[in-house]
């Protein structure tokens, strides 16, 4: 019974994190060899007009640091430019508006003059190794992706629990399964404590 409970869970705890196992050990590969990996950054600018009917939205708004972009101000840029500035707090003065907007593999930024209603949008691609190894830490990926980090790890942590009682209930049959664990275990310590300072 153990063993068919411990089958089915290891199964199914397999599958759940297979695409994640497969991701962040692509990704940890290309972030161990960071330096050999050249990627050449691709920025692109745009230049917009304001409509009118927004640009007095703006004299209206809070001015203080922190305030958030009118809604109407920010679903007419996310339909002209394709950035989604959300709810990210923008930098205000008397002559403009600037709002960043981090994303993974790459970041934007646009200003807004609050005068004449141009705005200067400016998007920075690092390609996709760089958005895979921001995924891979979680960088500028939002709540869903944090969510399915701990999802995913948890998933891990069943696959390997269940793999242990397995390799218990299984060992009388393979006599190399405690020193091939032992060495599991051991390998990684060593080299942290022999040679990481």
């Amino acid at each position: 019974r153990w063993l068919k409970l411990l089958h089915q869970w290891h199964s199914i705890s397999s599958a759940l994190s297979l695409a994640g196992l497969l991701l962040f050990s692509v990704t940890g590969f290309t972030l161990n060899h960071a330096a050999d990996i050249e990627a050449t950054p691709t920025v692109t600018n745009q230049t917009l007009a304001l409509p009118a009917d927004l640009r007095a939205l703006l004299g209206q708004s809070a001015e203080s640091d922190g305030a958030v972009l009118p809604r109407p101000v920010r679903q007419w840029l996310h339909q002209v430019s394709g950035i989604d500035v959300a709810a990210r707090a923008a930098e205000w003065s008397e002559s403009e508006i600037y709002v960043t907007v981090p994303q993974p593999g790459g970041d934007a930024w646009l200003s807004i003059d609050r005068a004449t209603g141009e705005v200067e949008v400016e998007r920075t691609s690092r390609g996709w190794v760089a958005y895979l190894n921001d995924l891979h830490k979680g960088r500028n990926t939002g709540r869903a992706w944090f969510w399915f980090i701990d999802l995913f790890a948890l998933a891990c942590l069943v696959f390997a629990v269940t793999g242990l009682f397995l390799l218990y209930l299984h060992a009388r049959h393979r006599p190399a399964t405690w020193p091939m664990v032992a060495l599991g275990l051991s390998a990684p310590l060593l080299l942290v404590v022999l040679f990481v300072h």
